[in-house]
């Protein structure tokens, strides 16, 4: 220790050891900041939520839920996301193993099952458009469309992600910087997940036993 060292431990007591590990690995400083994201994405969507609950008995006399939603199309979009989840995640673990045999099976089966969600959405919404029930009809319709669309929205991005990314993992292989994209990815899709759940139980299922 120096004299100039021991002279300010002298004055100002112990020194306090500081770690040698250096700074955080990247991947969890990548994952860190992308939960930020998804957490202001999740306060959007729960202004988005409150928002439909105050709206959703303003019908200005036409239909409400129980008049317009089908509880077994809504089966079926449910059934696609969370299969698509559960794909995605076997997708990002056979990528961190390196078989990509595996990686683009699973991908390809998460593609082709969002936009199976992606068709019957757009079904529904061309359907009640169909009956006059747009969202210019009344607030509980305008909220409804906002809400549903928006994660619509977020659900195509995440299908041109997909996209993206398994021409990135074909062209570049499962190197670490891709390994870190993916990773963002699937908390994106996952964090989708939840969401429509939350969205089914709030606007479907109470929808139509209101």
């Amino acid at each position: 220790m120096s004299s100039h060292a021991a002279a300010v431990q002298a004055a100002t007591g112990p020194m306090v050891e500081t770690g040698d590990d250096g700074p955080a690995p990247v991947r969890i400083v990548v994952s860190y900041g992308f939960w930020i994201f998804l957490l202001s994405d999740i306060i959007m969507f729960s202004a988005l939520f409150a928002t439909y609950a105050v709206l959703s008995g303003q019908t200005a006399g036409g239909p409400a839920g129980r008049d317009l939603f089908e509880v077994r199309n809504v089966g079926i979009e449910t059934l696609c996301l969370l299969f698509s989840s559960y794909t995605c995640g076997l997708g990002t673990v056979f990528s961190e193993r390196r078989r990509l045999g595996y990686f683009y099976v699973f991908f390809g089966l998460t593609f082709v099952l969002g936009a199976a969600f992606l068709g019957l959405e757009f079904a529904e919404f061309a359907g009640l458009v169909a009956r006059g029930a747009g969202p210019s009809h009344s607030a509980f319709l305008s909220a409804f469309f906002a809400l549903v669309g928006l994660h619509g929205a977020h659900v195509t991005v995440g299908l041109i992600w997909l996209v993206f990314m398994t021409a990135q993992v074909a062209a570049k292989g499962p190197r670490d910087f891709v390994l870190r994209r993916l990773g963002c990815f699937a908390l994106f899709w996952h964090a989708l997940d939840i969401i429509w759940v939350a969205l089914m139980s709030l606007v479907y299922l109470m929808g139509t036993r209101s």
